[in-house]
């Protein structure tokens, strides 16, 4: 695709998300792109800020093949030559197309845990995440505008309207929400199927715009780990580890998940959360504020930022945001509280914060614009 416009996505990447700076290297690991203007793009604007570019190219239906085959030895060595690569970065790129986006659907869960045990974690848990600078982003396709229910350019304008926004409004306009939470001790949230009571207590609150994804808007925290208890109902479908789940309910007690539940396959989805202790407890809560975003199209990175919405995720907590969980799993899952999706409510001590998706606060009220009435 040659579009203006992807010149400046690529700006924002290495700008204003990764901050790049002469004698910087940055990862930029494409998967599934159609083409690589953006791949370039990036390239170029590193090189010119004095930037050391380093790029791997992957293939989803190659990988689909090494995770089938997947051994501990295979997978070990593959995590070993990322790591080495993973700790000499200053910043990450990870661009993700996808030509199908079933690919991953029939690998057997056991080689999945495999690649999540010794590639996975080892580069992106353990070194990525807390000691680098990194966005991720998806790179629109028509497996994607499927998914979104859209024409491709269809899908293409809206992809770069929710990509490129002005992400130091969005930043001003978060300023109100994270102080809220800073101050707030005990949440309650309702919704059909939902009841769920935690704190959030002495937990750092981090704002989202443009930093580590694109699109963004978000503004995010973690439970007290024991703290949480009640019932939630996920009214969006997931994909998690190439499999779409639908429906999903949890019990929790005393922050752990008891019951887990989901209306396609509640056996694999037990066996995700018990892929280690810290996957049956929450490791971030986050509400989403993007409201160019209203409705599911089973990409994360999209449908957690949706306006009107919250995610909640079973398993490993965010350094900047910690209750002190670990965990190899961490599953963003969408519950969306506007009217069309049967509504809900969000109280922060006792205060109404948001109702129907909409925030009650007066100095909140900036980030109910784009919301349907």
């Amino acid at each position: 695709m040659q579009d203006p416009r992807i010149n400046r996505l690529a700006t924002t990447l290495i700008d204003h998300s990764c901050r790049l700076k002469s004698g910087q290297m940055v990862i930029i690991e494409a998967f599934d792109l159609p083409e690589p203007g953006l791949v370039c793009r990036l390239i170029e604007e590193a090189t010119v800020r004095g930037v050391i570019p380093l790029v791997i190219w992957k293939n989803n239906a190659i990988l689909r093949s090494l995770y089938r085959s997947a051994t501990v030895e295979s997978m070990t060595l593959a995590g070993q030559l990322e790591s080495e690569a993973m700790k000499q970065a200053d910043a990450y790129i990870g661009i993700r197309g996808t030509a199908n986006s079933e690919e991953m659907s029939d690998i057997s869960p056991d080689k999945m845990e495999l690649y999540t045990k010794h590639w996975w974690q080892p580069v992106h848990i353990d070194i990525r995440v807390p000691d680098t600078r990194w966005v991720v982003l998806r790179y629109p396709t028509p497996s994607m505008a499927q998914a979104a229910q859209q024409s491709t350019e269809q899908f293409e304008d809206f992809y770069f309207d929710v990509c490129t926004a002005d992400y130091a409004r969005m930043a001003e306009n978060l300023k109100p929400l994270a102080a809220r939470m800073e101050a707030a001790r005990q949440v309650r949230i309702t919704a059909p199927g939902t009841d769920l009571t935690f704190s959030i207590e002495n937990i750092p609150v981090v704002p989202c715009s443009g930093e580590c994804n694109i699109p963004d808007g978000e503004c995010f925290t973690a439970p007290v780990r024991d703290s949480v208890n009640g019932t939630i109902r996920f009214n969006t479908k997931s994909r998690y580890q190439g499999v779409v789940f639908d429906g999903i309910q949890f019990e929790l007690k005393n922050g752990r998940i008891v019951t887990a539940n989901c209306s396609n396959d509640p056996e694999r989805l037990n066996r995700i959360l018990d892929t280690d202790e810290g996957a049956r407890y929450v490791g971030e809560w986050s509400l989403g504020t993007n409201n160019r975003i209203l409705h599911p199209m089973l990409d994360t990175l999209f449908d957690e930022k949706i306006g009107g919405s919250f995610h909640f995720t079973p398993g490993n907590a965010y350094d900047n945001a910690d209750n002190g969980n670990r965990s190899r799993v961490h599953w963003d899952l969408v519950l969306i509280q506007r009217p069309d999706y049967g509504g809900g409510e969000i109280w922060f001590d006792g205060e109404i914060i948001r109702r129907d998706g909409r925030f009650v606060p007066e100095a909140l009220q900036p980030l109910n614009t784009g919301l349907p009435e």
